[in-house]
């Protein structure tokens, strides 16, 4: 693995250290709400959610309507296609404007399947869509939220910030009013004003109370937003799977290239290099035999050497492959194995009371492989430990070291390239590493049984 600890991962400074990217504010976050430009934008897109949904839930419920009518007739079918398009465009805008009003990023839902060109073809796919219908779900159940919304966000911050700024400008009612102030109670025979310093003065903390709770009101409010635009104007869970699944098969396709070419490079470069030049050297020793038989024994003794070392190199490519302990043995005599020639002392606690799949088993294995490999190479630690366990239908790996730390999943590190072969899998990789250590790396496979082969 390329990526190393401590140095060359790209570690940010700590806080208060020269460097550090932590922004630091004066105030706490509940007082600078109300003036964060995040708040404002949330309330902006509450303020325009009103008249888009209006805008969407009469356009959507008036084409649905007229198409569902005129389907008696060749026309409904048009009209209704037509009336589906529509609601994925306003769908196209309410996710375009929940991107620059809210942050939130969605993907675009699945596109259209036509099977063959043409406007029947077009009408059919735009039909089938489940999508359009999402669409249209939304328009409609948009409104009644935006309505809501609407009131609850305007009226709490109408509210807040009248109150909050009553000392400036109570002089309005004695002035133009003819009353002495804000007035609180009234009936027939009585009165209440907020006319005293005391009075305006807790008027405006009631009025601060208020505006500090108005952002975080708004942003419950917009949480909901979030949920519709994401849940019915983005892709269905089957199509994020289908991608999910998609990409998952590139990433394993690769990696298999990848391993192929790495065997056959290493048996270019190692094994089959020193059995040919094995060859060579035996024969000239038999060419030696009968003019120097004691030159052609130093050679034969010198090919001997050789075929210790090409064997070693066969046996480790071998245990890269898949090694013989694994199928034989499990995970528990395998990693052992592993932890056995890494640089620092390893303990090893393996609690499974049955094999996983060997498919599992053997991800497994070459995960905590590479993971003991960057403790030998990089970590400078003392000592190091090994955890495998499982949790319901889950395999847990733990990789643990006392070194310097720093590790970090970014892309092109070698820890990137092993999160990318787990999550091939439905796996996960966490990486918790500070500076200076300790680092603790933990490892999800799903879980599958050893009956599955």
């Amino acid at each position: 693995m390329a990526t190393e600890y401590g140095q060359g991962y790209g570690l940010d400074s700590g806080p208060g250290l020269p460097g550090s990217t932590e922004r630091r504010y004066r105030l706490p976050a509940a007082l600078r709400a109300p003036v964060e430009l995040r708040t404002w934008l949330e309330l902006t897109h509450v303020l325009l959610s009103l008249p888009m949904s209006i805008l969407l839930f009469t356009y959507a419920v008036t084409m649905v309507s007229l198409g569902a009518g005129l389907l008696v007739t060749f026309l409904g079918i048009p009209v209704l296609a037509a009336g589906l398009a529509g609601c994925r465009g306003f769908g196209a805008l309410e996710r375009m404007r929940a991107r620059g009003l809210l942050g939130l990023e969605v993907a675009e839902p699945e596109p259209l399947r036509m099977t063959k060109p043409g406007a029947m073809a077009w009408m059919g796919a735009v039909l089938r869509s489940g999508a359009s219908w999402r669409a249209v779900l939304y328009a409609v159940l948009h409104l009644p939220w935006a309505v809501f919304s609407f009131v609850v966000a305007v009226n709490v911050w109408v509210l807040g910030w009248a109150l909050l700024t009553y000392p400036l400008w109570f002089w309005v009612f004695p002035v133009y009013a003819g009353q002495e102030g804000l007035q609180l109670y009234g009936d027939e025979t009585h009165r209440i004003y907020l006319d005293n310093p005391f009075e305006i003065t807790v008027t405006a903390l009631v009025g601060l109370l208020f505006t500090i709770a108005s952002p975080w009101i708004v942003r419950a409010l917009t949480m909901v937003d979030r949920l519709l635009v994401h849940g019915l104007l983005g892709p269905s869970r089957l199509a994020s799977r289908v991608v999910e699944l998609e990409s998952d098969r590139g990433v394993v396709v690769d990696t298999a290239a990848a391993d192929l070419r790495r065997i056959e490079r290493d048996l270019h470069d190692g094994a089959q290099a020193r059995l040919v030049a094995l060859a060579m050297d035996l024969g000239l020793a038999k060419e030696k035999l009968q003019e120097d038989p004691q030159a052609a024994a130093r050679m034969v003794d010198e090919a001997h050497g050789e075929v210790k070392t090409a064997l070693q190199e066969l046996r480790d490519l071998a245990r890269g492959i898949h090694p013989a302990v694994l199928t034989d043995r499990g995970l528990d005599a395998a990693l052992s194995a592993v932890a056995s020639r890494c640089t620092v002392p390893v303990r090893v606690e393996v609690d499974l009371a049955e094999r996983p799949a060997p498919a599992i088993e053997g991800i497994a294995y070459f995960t905590v492989s590479e993971l003991l490999q960057n403790v030998s190479k990089h970590a400078r630690a003392t000592w190091a430990g090994v955890e495998v366990w499982r949790t319901e239908n889950r395999l847990m790996l733990q990789v643990v070291d006392n070194g310097v730390g720093g590790a970090d999943v970014s892309e092109g590190s070698g820890l990137a390239g092993l999160a990318d072969r787990l999550d091939a899998v439905d796996g996960i990789l966490v990486v918790d590493s500070p500076a200076g250590g300790p680092t603790r790396v933990t490892a999800e496979l799903p879980w599958r049984g050893e009956h599955v082969r």
